[in-house]
């Protein structure tokens, strides 16, 4: 009997290491689900945003490529926001949509048809398809695979139709992935002569230094060069060990803060971030950028920096190139970024009160996956992420309801560290769903959620704009420990701050899935 696309396909997906799988499925998919083998594992979400943001947490955490099943059309639309979140944070993810069967895709609108299915996710997937015939879908996954794992690394999209599976096919013999870039030597050899001639330079981190696993990398430079340490503006990984005593804090994301903190240096390396991420504008910039450098392997990020010169490369391997090109530095070290005092106990429990007790308590190789949008600044003050490697995800899109769920996928990618979700109340709600998965998977994460009874984020910038008042921002009244607890979540409810760090220890030395509700202070703190 000859092999069918199914086979072809799962012997393909098994070469490439792509047998986890995470979906919500339908009826369009379940020629690809049938007689499901057993060497595959079938993550289920319960809404395909869900299933993106954990499949999205699982690549990054894990630094491999993951595989997405979803249902065709309304599912691909759900799922899109957190697509979106790959695309932005440049996840090597492969979507497989299905699709109605091909002979009711001509005659009209087909229930459950994608009209130009392909077409749907785009722009925010590097590539997209569906083939033009059956035995054409096998080639496709893997052109698929090769361009989601070159670097720039992002999502792509391929739509199945129903029927496709059972078609007969050839075999489609893997291929090895596609290797990064090398510095240009010219480029790297100009900015090695800067670097050794600078009085005063400055390293800025972004999310591609994690991404390409050099921190430990950037750690070495920067202590060979003696140079300041910035994490790039609204940086969604932890790319430098935030209590080194090299690491200078935060660039804000806003242009006149930004360039005001660099102005003291000679010379700015930009490291696999853009230059730069802003999120409000507060007046344009009243001084220039020092003489500035930029590594990445993304060309688009590269032409769109409005200033310095652009070096296209793989961040970890220029980075090593430059290491050993540069001679030890003389040069006097920066002075290590000052912390903030402990916040006291009090009432009612400030979050930064939390971050700092969370600080104590987790172990230093911990991965932090956020989202509190406005507490960012206390987490950064009194939680540093010390980890050298995928110690923090966040979301790089905005798109809200990213954590719950990328912390399942994270513990799932990486059951040797220990992971905890830091989301805000209206930032869970997005994805509480993703509770149920968890515990389908007795997946040890400690979920903690700051409940300030508001979208704070929104209110503390509609202040800032001259005092204008919003609606919809008042939340609270919401019971996590119920809703968790309904789930099968292990709970624990925190409204006194002397009771934080008990509920902390136990959550952590809980093998299960645990959600802890800790109701802070409403009263928002400055952003920015």
């Amino acid at each position: 009997m000859s092999a069918t696309v199914r086979d072809v396909t799962r012997e393909l997906l098994r070469q490439y290491g792509l047998t986890t799988v995470f979906g919500n499925p339908g009826t369009t998919e379940i020629g690809f689900l049938r007689d499901w083998p057993s060497d595959f594992r079938y993550i289920l979400g319960l809404q395909e945003s869900v299933v993106v943001a954990m499949a999205d947490g699982y690549a990054q955490a894990a630094g491999v490529p993951v595989l997405v099943s979803l249902h065709s059309a309304g599912g691909v639309g759900h799922a899109l926001g957190h697509v979106f979140t790959a695309y932005r944070q440049r996840t090597p993810m492969i979507v497989l949509a299905g699709q109605q069967v091909r002979s009711l895709l001509q005659p009209g609108e087909a229930f459950l048809a994608a009209e130009d299915a392909a077409l749907f996710p785009r722009p925010y997937v590097k590539w997209s398809c569906e083939p033009a015939r059956a035995a054409d879908v096998p080639a496709a996954i893997a052109r698929a695979y090769h361009v989601a794992t070159q670097p720039p690394y992002g999502p792509v999209f391929v739509s199945v139709p129903a029927d496709d599976w059972d078609a007969e096919a050839e075999p489609v013999p893997p291929r090895p992935r596609i290797a990064g870039y090398a510095a240009d030597p010219g480029a790297l050899a100009e900015l090695a002569a800067a670097l050794a001639n600078s009085g005063r330079p400055a390293i800025v981190v972004g999310p591609g230094v994690d991404g390409d696993g050099a921190v430990p990398d950037v750690v070495a430079l920067a202590e060979k060069s003696r140079a300041g340490v910035w994490a790039s503006p609204m940086s969604w990984r932890s790319s430098f060990p935030e209590d080194h005593p090299l690491f200078q804090g935060f660039l804000p994301p806003e242009e006149r803060g930004t360039a005001e903190l660099l102005a003291g240096y000679d010379l700015v390396l930009v490291l696999g971030a853009p230059v730069f991420t802003y999120h409000v504008f507060r007046g344009a910039a009243t001084v220039p950028l020092p003489p500035l450098y930029q590594i990445s392997e993304d060309e688009q990020l590269l032409a769109r920096a409005q200033a310095g010169t652009g070096i296209r490369a793989t961040v970890r391997g220029a980075v090593r190139a430059l290491t050993e090109a540069i001679p030890l530095a003389e040069r006097e070290r920066p002075s290590p970024l000052a912390r903030p005092p402990r916040p006291p106990e009090r009432a009612p429990i400030p979050a930064s009160y939390v971050c700092a007790e969370l600080a104590e308590v987790l172990p230093e190789d911990a991965i932090l996956v956020e989202e509190i949008p406005s507490h960012i600044m206390v987490r950064r003050a009194h939680l540093p992420v010390r980890a050298r490697g995928t110690g923090l995800l966040a979301t790089a899109s905005g798109t809200l309801g990213y954590a719950l769920p990328a912390a399942i996928g994270a513990a799932l990618g990486r059951p040797d560290r220990t992971v905890v979700a830091l989301l805000g109340d209206g930032s869970a709600m997005y994805s509480i769903q993703a509770l149920w998965t968890a515990v389908q998977h007795r997946v040890p994460v400690t979920f903690v959620i700051l409940d300030n009874t508001q979208y704070a984020a929104v209110r503390i910038l509609a202040e800032n704009d001259g005092g204008a008042k919003v609606p919809g921002v008042d939340l609270g009244g919401i019971d996590f420990v119920a809703l968790a607890a309904g789930m099968g979540c292990a709970t624990h409810l925190v409204e006194h701050a002397h009771d934080v760090r008990p509920a902390l220890t136990k959550a952590l030395a809980d093998d299960r899935p645990t959600l802890v509700h800790i109701k802070v202070d409403p009263d928002p703190e400055p952003l920015y």
